[in-house]
C-alpha cells in the first residue's frame, strides 16, 4: 500500500463538504496495489482519480463507463486509477456493480438536494478523490479514447503544476447541432457505433467524429476554450477552489470554460494538450451542444455577471503531448489546404518553365491531355512507344521459333 502524507485542507471544501449529507454507494474502500485502502478524507495515495458526472443518461452512460474501464483503457492498470461517479439527481442511478466486482476501483456518490448545475456534484467528487492527481468529466455522456488515462497520467508527470486537457469531438459526420437538423438521430448513432466495433478498437471512433466548437478545427490549433477531461494535481484544484458554484445555469453554463481559464491563469502552470486522444460526445440533448445557439446566450450573460467581463478564450502556450495510434484526417492536421497550395504553386512554376522550353511544354501538355497528338513531338513520342512494343513482340516470336526448332531436333 502506498499512502503518502496528509492533504492540506482544500479550500473548495468551503463550498461543499463531502460529509454534508452526501450518500455513498459501495464506496467504503478501494483496491490499490494488492491492498485494501479505506476511504479517508485526510489521506492521499499515488493514483489518478477521475470524477464523472451522471445525470439522466441511461443510454449513453454504459458506453462511457465501458470506455473508462480496464477492459478498454490501454497502458494503465486497475491499481493506477479510480473512477468516482457522482449522480446529480437522476431518475435512475447507474449500475456500477459489475465493474466493481471485476476489480475496477469505482464508487458512486449521490448529491443531496441537487440543482441543475453540475458544479456542486464535481466538488463532491473532488473532495472524495484519493489520488494526488484528479481529472474531471463534466459530461458523463462523453466516451473516452483508449489511451486517454495513460496519456494524462504521463503528461501530469511533466510538472507538479501541469494542467492536462484533451480535445472534445462529436460523434457523427458534422457538429451535432448541424447534423441533428440533417437527420442524425440516436438510432443512427447506435447503428454507427455498432458498425465501428469500437469496443475492440476504440480509435475507430475518430473515423466517425469531428472536433467540437470548443476544441478548434485542427490537432495543433491552440484555440481551446474547454475540455471534458481536465486533469491536474489536487493542490491546483485547491488553488482554484474547484468548480465555482456561483454558476447556476442549466448544465453549469460556462462553468467548465471558467474552470480552464482560472486554472491556466495560475502562476507557473504548464498547460498540456493531448495529441491522439479525445472524448466523444454522444447525442443526448445536451444543454449547450444539442440546442440552438440562442440557448447559450443566457449562459454567456451569467458569466459576464459573475466575472464582470465578457468571456474570452484564454490564449495559451500549449505543450502538445502524445502520438497518433490511427491515421488522422489531413484536414484535422491542417494539411489539406497546405497540400493544395503546394500543388497549385508547383503547377504554376511548371507552366512558367514550360513557356521557355518547348520540350518541357510538350511534356506538360501530354500529361494533362494524353490524347493531344497535334504536334510533331507528340507524334514522335507515340511512334517510339509503339515501336518498342513491336520490338518486344518480335523478340518473343523469335524466341518461340528457336524453342520449336530445338524441340523438333531433339525428337528426331
Amino acid at each position: 500500500m502506498c499512502v503518502s502524507g496528509s492533504i492540506a485542507t482544500a479550500s473548495w471544501i468551503t463550498q461543499t463538504r463531502i460529509d454534508e449529507g452526501v450518500k455513498h454507494k459501495n464506496d467504503t474502500s478501494i483496491n490499490h496495489r494488492g491492498a485494501t485502502v479505506a476511504l479517508k478524507q485526510n489521506s492521499e495515495i499515488d493514483l489518478l482519480s477521475l470524477v464523472v458526472v451522471h445525470y439522466n443518461i441511461p443510454r449513453e452512460f454504459p458506453r462511457t463507463l465501458f470506455s473508462l474501464s480496464t477492459s478498454f483503457q490501454k497502458g494503465i492498470s486497475a491499481d493506477d486509477y479510480e473512477v468516482i461517479v457522482v449522480d446529480n439527481g437522476s431518475k435512475e442511478l447507474p449500475d456500477i456493480s459489475s465493474y466493481r466486482e471485476n476489480g475496477m476501483n469505482i464508487r458512486l456518490l449521490q448529491v443531496p438536494n441537487p440543482n441543475q448545475s453540475p458544479a456542486r456534484a464535481i466538488n463532491l467528487g473532488l473532495n472524495a478523490a484519493l489520488g494526488k492527481n484528479i481529472g474531471v468529466f463534466i459530461d458523463g455522456a462523453r466516451m473516452a479514447s483508449p489511451g486517454l488515462l495513460q496519456s494524462a497520467q504521463q503528461a501530469l508527470r511533466f510538472s507538479d503544476r501541469s494542467i492536462v486537457a484533451s480535445r472534445g469531438r462529436y460523434l457523427g459526420p458534422k457538429m451535432q447541432r448541424t447534423s441533428m437538423n440533417e437527420g442524425y438521430t440516436k438510432d443512427f448513432e447506435d447503428a454507427m457505433l455498432e458498425s465501428l466495433d469500437w469496443k475492440n478498437n476504440g480509435y475507430r471512433l475518430f473515423e466517425k467524429s469531428v472536433f467540437d466548437e470548443s476544441s478548434g478545427a485542427q490537432w495543433f490549433d491552440p484555440r481551446i476554450s474547454e475540455s471534458n477531461s481536465l486533469f491536474m494535481s489536487r493542490a491546483l484544484w485547491s488553488e482554484i477552489n474547484g468548480f465555482s458554484e456561483e454558476f447556476r445555469a442549466i448544465g453549469g453554463g460556462f462553468v467548465n470554460l471558467d474552470t480552464l481559464t482560472r486554472a491556466t491563469a495560475l502562476k507557473e502552470t504548464q498547460p498540456i494538450l493531448l495529441i491522439g486522444e479525445a472524448t466523444f460526445h454522444q447525442l443526448h440533448g445536451g444543454v449547450a451542444t444539442n440546442v440552438p445557439k440562442e440557448n447559450v446566450f443566457p449562459m454567456r450573460a451569467e458569466y459576464d455577471k459573475i466575472r464582470g467581463l465578457p468571456y474570452e478564450p484564454p490564449v495559451l502556450n500549449w505543450l502538445f503531448f502524445g502520438n497518433f495510434k490511427f491515421r488522422p484526417a489531413l484536414i484535422e492536421m491542417g494539411l489539406s489546404h497546405t497540400a493544395k497550395a503546394i500543388l497549385t504553386e508547383h503547377a504554376k512554376n511548371r507552366k512558367k518553365e514550360s513557356a521557355k522550353n518547348p520540350v518541357l511544354q510538350e511534356s506538360v501538355r501530354s500529361q494533362t491531355d494524353p490524347t493531344n497528338i497535334s504536334t510533331r513531338l507528340s507524334k514522335n513520342l507515340i511512334f517510339q512507344k509503339n515501336l518498342r512494343r513491336v520490338k518486344r513482340r518480335l523478340a518473343k516470336i523469335k524466341l518461340l521459333r528457336t524453342l520449336r526448332k530445338k524441340l523438333s531436333s531433339s525428337t528426331k
